[in-house]
């Protein structure tokens, strides 16, 4: 069997992207392979990045070391973010390249050098296996560089319809700030409108601690970062879900449905290659059109139902072990010399997006403004003293998080 150099970004509470990382490394490990994770940063107590991986995430690796800069031989090398790519295609020793790709990361940054450096991670050579369809797609269509995908699943021991399920009228909403790709306020407006127009309905915000809110103008409620388990419960007891990523699918989606919760996310090119028409709602990506489709589902419990159903049944061909396969499939036809095929996959998504006509209706001036706004529109809006100031205060920031 074969050794595996793993390259993980530096360790955070709760990422989904190192759970994925770290569940196909231990996939690979139940093949017989060897995996050696490398992590970010630097280290010097013995055994600290094993103990913080199983801490943090609940996996228990043998081999964890700090610091990507002394790397031992192995028979492949795996990148998992775009600044590791150029050390995988450097490093001195012959090995399969391998580079396990969750998100155009391009779309992290402003467009601009970063921007680039991310999308020419992309053309060093290395072969790269997405999790998802959409992601092959792009890199053959923009770039011409063939890959291997393997399809999103889900955790069905967790994530399932519980039989004393009772539905109420709610709609869960995946917040995270921190994140821009996860397209924050629009969701919050968006809701905000559904607020609006059906004051009743309960608002519930996850996936982010409750003290990074923000300034939310309506009624919900914030449960912070949740356990799986507390997450196949929320599915379980809202009526709609809201996802909305602009880089690539999350997982959330198929978690949600996988529980039989109706999905509402947006319509783009990212999100057409890995969701079926039968179980999601995709939208347009203005509020007023993510609020219509969410609005358009409480109205309807019958249409809701069938779309929970649908989505149920269409992860129950997908579970976590299918994802891992898939996966462990790919990685073993790199290290035999085998190359993916150029275009491969096409749109799973048939459905036209659906655009607000009827719902939401004439908005009071203060909503409408909201939808209008840039995010500085309160700061362009004080004395030019004020925002003097204010601007000075943010660049000594930037610059002490730069440099401190």
């Amino acid at each position: 069997m074969a050794s595996f150099a793993w390259f993980i970004p530096r360790l955070i509470e709760g990422s989904g992207g190192h759970r994925t990382m770290l569940e196909h490394a231990r996939a690979l490990e139940a093949r017989g392979h060897r995996c050696h994770l490398y992590l970010e940063g630097s280290h010097s107590e013995p055994g600290r990045g094993a103990r913080q991986i199983e801490e943090l995430f609940g996996y228990r690796f043998e081999r964890v070391s700090y610091g990507w800069d002394t790397v031992e031989p192995a028979d492949a090398a795996v990148a998992t973010i775009w600044y590791s790519a150029a050390i995988v295609r450097n490093l001195p020793f012959e090995c399969a390249r391998l580079y396990f790709v969750q998100d155009w990361e391009a779309c992290f940054n402003p467009m601009g050098d970063a921007f680039l450096m991310a999308e020419n991670s992309y053309l060093y050579g290395l072969t790269p296996i997405t999790i998802g369809r959409w992601l092959t797609h792009e890199l053959g269509s923009r770039f011409d560089v063939p890959a291997y995908f393997f399809d999103f699943g889900a955790n069905l021991d967790i994530y399932r319809p519980l039989p004393t399920n009772e539905r109420e009228k709610a709609v869960c909403f995946i917040y995270q700030p921190d994140k821009p790709r996860r397209c924050s306020r629009i969701g919050i407006e968006a809701l905000g409108i559904v607020k609006h127009r059906m004051p009743d309905t309960r608002i519930v915000l996850y996936g982010s601690s409750p003290k990074d809110k923000g300034n939310i103008w309506f009624d919900h409620e914030h449960l912070g970062l949740l356990s799986l388990d507390d997450c196949n419960a929320l599915y379980n007891r809202c009526a709609v879900g809201l996802c909305l990523s602009s880089s690539n699918p999350s997982r959330i989606p198929f978690e949600m449905m996988a529980a039989g919760l109706p999905v509402v996310e947006l319509w783009r090119e990212n999100t057409l290659y890995d969701f079926p028409d039968s179980a999601m709602t995709l939208s347009h990506q203005t509020p007023e059109c993510i609020a219509e489709s969410i609005l358009r589902l409480l109205d309807a419990p019958d249409q809701s139902s069938a779309m929970g159903q649908a989505g149920a049944a269409f992860m129950r061909e997908r579970p976590l072990s299918l994802e891992t396969e898939q996966f462990c499939n790919a990685a073993e036809s790199v290290l035999a010399g085998r190359q993916p095929e150029l275009g491969a996959v096409s749109r799973m998504y048939s459905a036209a997006p659906q655009t607000s006509h009827h719902y939401v209706g004439k908005l009071p001036a203060s909503i409408r403004q909201r939808l209008i706004s840039p995010p500085n529109a309160y700061v362009n809006s004080l004395p030019p003293t004020l925002r003097r100031i204010l601007g000075w205060g943010a660049r000594k920031v930037r610059r002490m998080l730069n440099y401190g």
